[in-house]
């Protein structure tokens, strides 16, 4: 079983990589295996809604979003981190998320998501939510902890002294490496829900 967590901050060992680092090592303790990627210092584009990717099955833009594509589809849980910019997510990862759920064909259903912000006062659960929307509308349950998953400070140092963020990240991993045991366990069992599809309306009459 594998986490793919996708570290959306400029500074690769900043505070989203210190409290990535939290978590795989309680991962690690969980048997989950992990891999980490570093997009916040990528120059990545924003979706252009040119519907290449229906027909290439993959984003006409070859870069860093294809690369990590078939990691994500082979995942059982992803990770997405940030930093607060302006009470939102860094844009660089926001572009790439988006363009990695749109162009990526495969279902996403049942995979377990989570995302982990990092503020210096406000902010963060504004960013959490942005972040979460992509799980929801894919059939990703959420990964929950024991508090909004965010940490604060200026930097690394900062981060492992904000003891409840630490225990938010440890309790964080533990959960979601739970919940990724139990639908595997149930997948094997039962299969996933049968889901319907098709119907997709606007509300022009």
């Amino acid at each position: 079983m594998k986490v793919l967590l996708i570290n959306g901050s400029p500074r690769e060992s900043g505070c989203i990589g210190t409290a990535f680092q939290v978590l795989v090592e309680e991962f690690a303790k969980e048997g989950i295996d992990t891999e980490v990627i570093h997009v916040g210092n990528q120059d990545i584009r924003g979706c252009v809604a040119c519907g290449g990717c229906s027909k290439k099955g993959q984003c006409v833009f070859d870069d860093l979003v294809n690369e990590v594509a078939p990691k994500f589809e082979a995942a059982d849980g992803l990770v997405v981190g940030s930093p607060v910019y302006y009470g939102q997510p860094n844009g660089t990862v926001v572009n790439f998320v988006q363009r990695l759920f749109y162009s990526t064909p495969f279902p996403k259903t049942m995979k377990v998501g989570a995302s982990v912000v990092s503020c210096r006062r406000g902010g963060n659960s504004a960013s959490f939510e942005q972040l979460n929307q992509f799980f929801g509308i894919s059939g990703m349950p959420t990964a929950p902890s024991t508090y909004w998953n965010d940490v604060h400070g200026f930097g690394a140092n900062d981060v492992l002294a904000d003891e409840e963020g630490v225990q938010t990240m440890r309790n964080l991993a533990r959960n979601m490496s739970f919940l990724i045991r139990a639908i595997a366990a149930e997948k094997e069992k039962n299969g996933l829900p049968e889901l319907a599809h098709g119907a997709r309306t606007h509300f022009i009459m």
